[in-house]
């Protein structure tokens, strides 16, 4: 009797621990699943109508600065061949001060060359920031208003997401969304072959 009575014993305590197990492992009532979407942040701030618009204005404004290292270039270009060109007739003084000139020129078209592309840079990513708060406000709200509990970040190179299906993309939704929002229209279409506006390089979307 005794013998039974604790094999019964162990018996109940063995289902009553796997019923408790399986409570546990049970969700809890009244939680949803989380809904996890994607989103190309930096595409989709640069692809807005305002980024497009904004990067426009930036390329006119840096234009003449443009066109003038590409007309200095050319100047040297010229300087150069003329000196390889007429070496033969000229004195050595001649071309010592002929390839003083150019070099002095070079040196100076470089550092133009790197002033340029720095002022461009620090301005488009002034320009990008300024935008990326904006849009992510709206991701935001699209995000808490379609019930997605995670968004994440596939612009870097190295995103750590390796699969998102087409549906869990909410890139084109949020583009959408702001320019709705902003009610900036769509600029003109450029000719072919004219390169769409880059994406500035960012460590991270806006922190919050």
């Amino acid at each position: 009797m005794n013998r039974s009575y604790v094999l019964i014993a162990l018996l109940a305590s063995g289902l009553a621990l796997n019923a408790s197990a399986q409570t546990a492992a049970a969700p809890a009532k009244g939680v949803e699943p989380a809904k996890v979407a994607v989103i190309a942040f930096q595409v989709a701030v640069a692809q807005t109508n305002e980024g497009q618009r904004d990067f426009a204005d930036l390329e006119k404004k840096f234009d003449p600065r443009r066109q003038k290292l590409k007309q200095e270039s050319e100047e040297l270009d010229t300087l150069t061949k003329q000196l390889q060109s007429q070496a033969a007739t000229l004195s050595e003084e001649e071309q010592q001060a002929r390839g003083r000139t150019i070099d002095e020129k070079k040196k100076q078209l470089d550092r133009d060359t790197q002033d340029a592309q720095s002022d461009f840079q620090q301005a488009m990513s002034d320009m990008y920031n300024s935008l990326s708060q904006k849009v992510y406000d709206v991701m935001e709200a699209y995000a808490k208003l379609k019930g997605y509990t995670l968004v994440l970040d596939i612009s870097p190179q190295q995103s750590p997401v390796l699969y998102a299906s087409d549906g869990s993309n909410i890139t084109k939704e949020v583009i959408d969304a702001y320019n709705t929002k902003s009610g900036i229209p769509a600029p003109p279409a450029q000719p072919a072959g004219v390169p769409e506006a880059p994406t500035p390089h960012t460590s991270q979307p806006p922190s919050h």
